[in-house]
């Protein structure tokens, strides 16, 4: 199959400009694949440590340096819904291993925190540095150099990528990803946004507003809507990190059960051990990483990939920007329309032929490379199936349905929902931005108005209280940056800013920090870079000023005198409240060397 020339066209200045970082990765990934199995190269003290827990034939087994050991990375917690279901995951693997004549060890936990827990509280301001350190704890788990492959249990919004970031880092194991599926559907999204925003007006308390969440939010299973979480579950599909059809499957099904012990037994079938060694560097290439984008456009997916995109594309040695993004987006129609974009959940886009149907639409429309790897094989064609149980058991196979489930929720690329992915990256004299506007109507598109600015979204909220926020205005958030205080996501502005703007007004925002991956009807000019502590414009914004919002031209602008705003002293609020409380004090380090949102608001330079 022929790609586009405008995807072509992003890969090739891609591929050229990675060179020499991906060249040096591939020789490095490469080299350790050449010294063989692990094991062999470990001390009998050392290997004897390693399996000392072990029963007796796994012991034996290893002992044996001939059977491939399947390390586990895990990210189970009983508090996050999405994560559960994994507790039962390491036994169901250790079996399916041992039933291939292999053996799986659990090799290390890594932690995973609930944006929907922390949103608006304190502890949200670790919440992006949790990738990094995900990263680096799933690095000590596999530091022990037990193993020949490598599964991942993880679901949620930075646990994928930092589970992706250290895949890559030991790019010469091969690499398999295993979801926990969604949640079956509960309370409508949209029904649950209107009693937010009745809450955020008064007219309701909080027994409503606790009584709506819990119906929306009521089973083990990740979220249903299409934010940062799902939006990882589509890419590891599409980037073939996982086995076919399985993102979507809910937890507790005897089908869900199947797909994991399914996928312990291909990680194993892909290792040096055999004859279709598949380590996860060579899958993750420039191809792959352009197939995510394309996948993000195409569903409308979290803006939050703006970040984590890049970093996972550098930790392959691939040098992925927000042009790169900017431009795939708008060759690349919408075809998937699942809340905030729509009203359906990811159970409705499952049940209209999910990824399947997607990656198909999109591959006979020449919108993805094919000639990929994947943990499954040569080829993206692959993919474009959908996974059932078997009579036996197992999982059988079958091509996706030729026409939609649901053309409200999924478009065949012949008609798309917008011939474009809706996600586009401004600049002007306030910084650089993305903006998400899939959700937004285009009548919102541009956004001129005085700009109110908030310290905070506390503030912000209290302005909304008090019935302050009664004319046109651009809310500007400053100081929310990761230097600043690790970019926390500002989810609660969403109910105010909505109300305002159902009031008739015209509501944008700007600001260094992040919006939920939920994030949709208002506009929103995010992730602003420089930001607010790294000498960014928008730290010399002042109540009044004029700003637009340009999503048409691709425009962030302050309209004041150029003169003017150069002699304008910023301003520098007090971020000591920033610094301690809920473990602040020891992320320090991390907001002293933390990257620009653009190259990834990345720690690993």
């Amino acid at each position: 199959m022929t790609v586009r020339k405008a995807i072509a066209d992003v890969t090739a200045r891609i591929v050229e400009r990675s060179k020499p970082s991906r060249d040096a990765y591939l020789a490095r990934i490469r080299a350790a694949a050449a010294k063989g199995p692990n094991r062999s190269r470990l001390s009998c003290g050392n290997l004897a440590h390693g399996f000392a827990a072990c029963g007796v034939a796994d012991k034996a087994a290893l002992a044996g340096d001939v059977v491939p050991n399947l390390g586990i990375i895990t990210s189970y917690n009983d508090m996050l819904s999405a994560h559960q279901p994994y507790e039962a995951y390491p036994e169901l693997i250790r079996q399916a291993a041992r039933e291939a004549g292999a053996v799986a060890q659990v090799a290390g936990g890594v932690p995973a925190m609930c944006d929907g827990v922390t949103q608006g509280q304190d502890g949200m301001e670790l919440s992006l540095f949790s990738r990094d350190i995900i990263a680096m704890a799933a690095a000590v788990g596999l530091s022990h150099d037990m193993f020949d492959a490598a599964v991942y249990l993880g679901i949620c919004d930075k646990i994928v990528p930092g589970l992706a970031i250290t895949a890559l880092s030991f790019g010469h194991l091969p690499a398999v990803f295993v979801p926990a599926g969604p949640m079956p559907t509960g309370l409508p999204n949209d029904e649950k946004a209107k009693v937010r925003q009745l809450y955020a007006e008064g007219k309701v308390g909080r027994a409503e507003l606790l009584e709506a969440e819990s119906k929306s939010y009521h089973s083990p299973g990740t979220c249903t809507f299409y934010g940062t979480a799902n939006s990882n579950q589509m890419l590891m599909e599409i980037m073939g990190l996982h086995t076919p059809g399985s993102s979507f499957v809910n937890p507790g099904t005897k089908l869900r059960e199947a797909l994991t012990r399914e996928a312990a037994k291909r990680a194993l079938e892909i290792t040096a051990l055999g004859n279709a060694y598949t380590p996860a560097g060579e899958v993750i290439d420039e191809r792959a990483i352009v197939n995510g984008v394309v996948g993000l456009h195409a569903t409308g997916g979290s803006t939050n990939h703006t970040m984590h995109l890049i970093a996972i594309a550098a930790a392959a040695g691939i040098r992925l920007t927000w042009a790169d993004i900017s431009d795939l987006s708008d060759a690349v129609p919408l075809l998937a329309r699942v809340y905030p974009n729509g009203l359906a959940d990811v159970n409705h886009f499952a049940a209209a032929g999910g990824m399947g149907f997607l990656i198909r639409e999109l591959l006979c429309d020449g919108y993805l490379h094919d000639d990929v790897r994947t943990v499954w094989g040569e080829g993206l064609q692959n993919y474009t199936v959908e996974a059932r149980l078997a009579a036996d058991g197992s999982v059988e196979r079958a091509p996706v349905p030729e026409v939609s489930g649901d053309e409200k929720v999924l478009a065949p690329a012949s008609r798309p929902f917008h011939p474009t992915g809706g996600l586009k990256v401004l600049d002007g004299n306030l910084g650089r931005a993305v903006i998400k506007t899939s959700a937004v109507k285009p009548e919102r598109h541009l956004i001129e108005a005085p700009a109110r600015v908030f310290l905070s979204q506390a503030a912000l909220q209290e302005a909304f209280k008090k019935g302050e926020l009664t004319s046109d205005m651009v809310a500007v958030v400053p100081f929310q940056g990761p230097k600043a205080c690790g970019m926390p996501e500002l989810h609660k502005l969403t109910p105010a800013l909505g109300v305002m703007q159902d009031r008739g007004l015209k509501v944008a925002l700007v600001t260094d920090g992040r919006m939920s991956g939920a994030s949709g009807k208002v506009p929103a000019a995010i992730h602003v870079t420089p930001e607010a502590v790294d000498g960014g414009a928008i730290a010399k914004v002042r109540d009044g000023d004029i700003v637009r919002v340009d999503a048409v031209s691709g425009r962030l602008e302050l309209l004041v005198d150029e003169g003017e705003l150069a002699a304008r002293a910023p301003l520098t609020p007090d971020m000591s409240g920033h610094e301690t409380g809920l473990g602040r004090d020891l992320f320090a380090g991390f907001r002293a060397m933390v990257g620009r949102a653009d190259e990834g608001a990345s720690v690993f330079g």
